[in-house]
């Protein structure tokens, strides 16, 4: 146990890398699975293949040491571990595509096009569905990908300047204001907030 920081540890013997000793922090994913990701380590290779060489204080050459840190670790495993964690809900900040638009007909593509201009102009991710899909499939493939916000278009929220929310959740909310809609969402972003913020009634 490390008398500093009461943490554990193990020594793994014959585990090191080839180049020097090394501490790795491993964590665990969601199935138990212990994946290294932080480390530090010593290089003693990487000096002496580059012949690299400093003048100490006595006016003579020395050897230096190679100190390797990485904090996530290869960005790889770090996005496996990530993604078997959240099993690939991505919080809003996170996800690629942070909402998906869909109109009901052809006939609302004109207001789903300006909410599209509105969200994309605020850096928000977004994709309006213009296949000719009948809009259950539509909904069902933005939840299949894992979309945080469907917006539904119809023929009242085309009139009322509105918002027909579908949560990843499954929460409906009807009749948001598209400003509204916009400011928390842009809230729920740059708050790096880890779940949605709607409590407003489900519909």
């Amino acid at each position: 146990m490390s008398k500093k920081l009461e943490l554990t540890y193990d020594i793994d013997e014959g585990g090191g890398a080839f180049y020097g000793p090394k501490i790795d922090i491993k964590i665990k994913d969601v199935l138990g699975r212990e994946w290294q990701c932080s480390t530090i380590q010593f290089d003693f290779n990487l000096p002496e293949r580059f012949d690299m060489v400093y003048i100490g204080e006595d006016g003579k050459e020395h050897r230096p040491y190679v100190i390797h840190r990485a904090l996530l670790g290869a960005i790889e495993r770090f996005f496996a571990v990530l993604l078997e964690n959240c099993s690939g809900e991505f919080p809003l900040w996170l996800a690629p595509e942070q909402v998906r638009i869909v109109p009901i007909k052809d006939d609302h593509l004109g207001y789903g096009n300006e909410i599209l201009t509105a969200l994309a102009a605020r850096g928000l991710r977004v994709h309006l569905d213009q296949t000719s899909r009948p809009m259950g499939a539509k909904v069902r493939q933005a939840k299949l990908d894992k979309v945080p916000y469907t917006l539904v278009i119809g023929d009242k929220e085309c009139e009322q300047r509105t918002v027909s929310v579908r949560l990843r959740d499954g929460r409906q909310i009807a009749d948001v204001a598209l400003d509204e809609y916009i400011e928390r969402l842009c809230e729920e972003r740059d708050t790096r907030a880890l779940s949605n913020t709607w409590n407003r009634a489900t519909v």
